[in-house]
């Protein structure tokens, strides 16, 4: 297969899918791994894409309204979120009453969390488990699973979040911008967010670098109004709006 060939391909799949790995992509257009990583690196250096460790994603000025599962995201930019998750889990102290939401990124930190006597929250049935074993007290909100994102939505989930009083909350989000905030593709998850860092003392938002200068369908929290931790922010503007931990820089 020609190289202009397997670019406008992948091209086609992000279009598509928004987000793909260098597995995916090696198996359906049949290329070594070396191969995929150099095109990648092409179509990067002509703004075509943005290259993440493990894959690409869509241009970050394009408006997001999609959200890749839960498998395509867990082999995306796992170095950062692993730093980012570290530091999150960092934050936690034995009283502590504190709400995970769901989010490959915010599952990271759960591999850092010491059973401290800390008390759990969580939406997410794969935090859940990884909780208990580690040996953590954890509960599950009740609700709608919705299998993408492995995650407890709907009207029902955000009734069960209004009981509790967190100390701490930590945030997953697919776009940060300076004007719409932290956005989301999904009502439901949307609505679940907001809800928690409503009841949480101190909210965090647990975001990689490719996160930034993105929109996605809809605001669940005013940048100002939370904390975010990342591996690294290059552009000012989000500095002047939030309080913001760079773990990588």
């Amino acid at each position: 297969m020609l190289t202009k060939e397997r670019h406008d391909l992948i091209l086609q799949m992000l279009k598509q899918k928004r987000a793909v790995t260098v597995t995916e992509l090696t198996k359906e257009l049949e290329a070594s791994e070396s191969t995929i990583r150099r095109d990648l690196s092409a179509l990067d250096k002509e703004k075509k894409l943005i290259k993440v460790h493990g894959g690409a994603t869509a241009l970050e000025d394009e408006f997001i309204s999609f959200e890749a599962d839960v498998a395509t995201k867990s082999v995306l930019n796992i170095q950062e979120k692993h730093a980012v998750g570290k530091y999150a889990a960092s934050l936690i102290n034995k009283e502590d009453f504190v709400y995970i939401d769901a989010g490959t990124t915010t599952e990271t930190m759960i591999d850092y969390i010491e059973n401290n006597g800390a008390v759990f929250v969580t939406n997410g049935i794969a935090h859940a488990r990884k909780l208990i074993q580690r040996g953590c007290k954890a509960y599950v909100i009740g609700g709608e699973l919705k299998l993408s994102t492995e995650a407890i939505v709907g009207a029902e989930g955000v009734s069960n979040i209004k009981k509790y009083n967190f100390t701490k909350c930590f945030l997953g989000t697919n776009a940060i911008a300076v004007d719409q905030g932290f956005t989301t593709p999904d009502i439901e998850e949307a609505l679940m967010k907001q809800e928690a860092s409503k009841r949480s003392h101190i909210t965090y938002v647990l975001a990689d670098h490719t996160k930034f200068g993105r929109v996605s369908s809809v605001t669940f929290e005013n940048l100002s109004d939370a904390c975010v931790i990342t591996d690294y922010v290059t552009e000012e503007k989000y500095k002047k709006s939030t309080i913001i931990k760079e773990v990588l820089k």
